[in-house]
């Protein structure tokens, strides 16, 4: 695999000081172990640890890169005590993007035994800024230093949830109106139709970005970023290389799991990511680029962000 722990160290540090904070999504993968991870730091009366691997990686994670995109975050609020035992395992300057927990962004629950008996119905908390200020914010206020971008995701909406894409732009805009200032929020959408210049319109009304994804049902990140109103604020952006457009999550885990090595080099997606890198770069300071790769997109997160950073000239 084409992936050089030392050599990533140093250029991922460059990058950082010139803006760019380029990670993975979550940092939790035992396929990582003997490529990034040192297995000897997990050993446990002879063999591995995987509650100690599961407890400390992120300090190991840390020593090389320089930020990462935390998902569990959406699966609950984030407590004072999580996010205190984050950033104590990070050097301060490492920043955290967390996704926001999707009791405010899923109009419906799905039909996921998680949601047990809330399971298809509707959410009461959807867009609810002041649950979200209380909730999520309030815990991350001591940390905020250490936060680079909160991501709220919309999964894929349908007519039952929005008859119109306006309507989800009209519903955005009012929550968003209503959000404390200071923070770097960008909005992921996963409905390809929405992409309009009323949504990036919107958007920069409120000083939020969007956040490119590679996903299922969106244009490429190519296609997204040759829009002329594809960056609403002019001083960061957000990006998550997740899936491949057209391939399934559950078919894609089941294709690159343990996610120990590339399977399938997706160029677009790379040739996409060097060239946010680069305009991050170019901006010399006034502007920072958040970019997070996924494991699904390839096999191998550490060998395809390798591979867009080596394409930097």
């Amino acid at each position: 695999m084409n992936f050089d722990r030392d050599q990533l160290k140093t250029r991922l540090a460059e990058l950082a000081r010139q803006g760019v904070f380029i990670g993975t999504s979550s940092w939790k993968y035992p396929g990582w172990r003997g490529l990034l991870y040192d297995e000897a730091r997990y050993v446990y009366r002879g063999k591995i640890s995987e509650a100690r691997f599961e407890r400390a990686c992120l300090s190991e994670y840390a020593e090389v890169f320089k930020s990462v995109g935390v998902d569990a975050a959406y699966y609950q609020f984030p407590t004072e005590r999580y996010l205190t035992g984050l950033v104590e395992q990070v050097p301060g300057d490492f920043l955290f993007s967390f996704k926001v927990t999707d009791t405010i962004t899923l109009k419906h629950f799905p039909n996921l035994p998680r949601f047990g008996k809330l399971a298809g119905q509707p959410n009461d908390s959807f867009l609810n800024a002041e649950l979200f200020t209380r909730a999520f914010l309030q815990p991350c206020e001591p940390f905020r230093a250490n936060i680079g971008l909160l991501m709220f995701e919309f999964t894929r909406l349908y007519p039952a949830d929005f008859a119109r894409g306006r309507d989800f732009v009209e519903a955005l805009n009012r929550f968003l109106a209503a959000l404390p200032k200071g923070w770097r929020y960008g909005v992921e959408i996963r409905n390809r139709a929405f992409l309009q210049p009323e949504y990036f319109a919107m958007l920069a009304r409120h000083g939020v970005a969007h956040v490119f994804n590679s996903w299922e049902a969106m244009p490429s990140v190519t296609e997204q970023l040759a829009r002329p109103d594809a960056f609403p604020v002019p001083d960061f952006f957000g990006a998550r290389f997740l899936l491949k457009p057209g391939r399934k999550y559950e078919d894609a885990v089941k294709e690159f799991s343990p996610y120990r090595k590339v399977k399938e080099i997706n160029a677009e997606a790379r040739a996409a990511g060097t060239q946010l890198i680069r305009q991050v770069v170019a901006a010399e300071g006034r502007r920072k680029g958040f970019i997070y790769v996924n494991n699904r997109l390839e096999g191998n997160a550490l060998a395809t962000i390798a591979a867009m950073i080596g394409a930097v000239v």
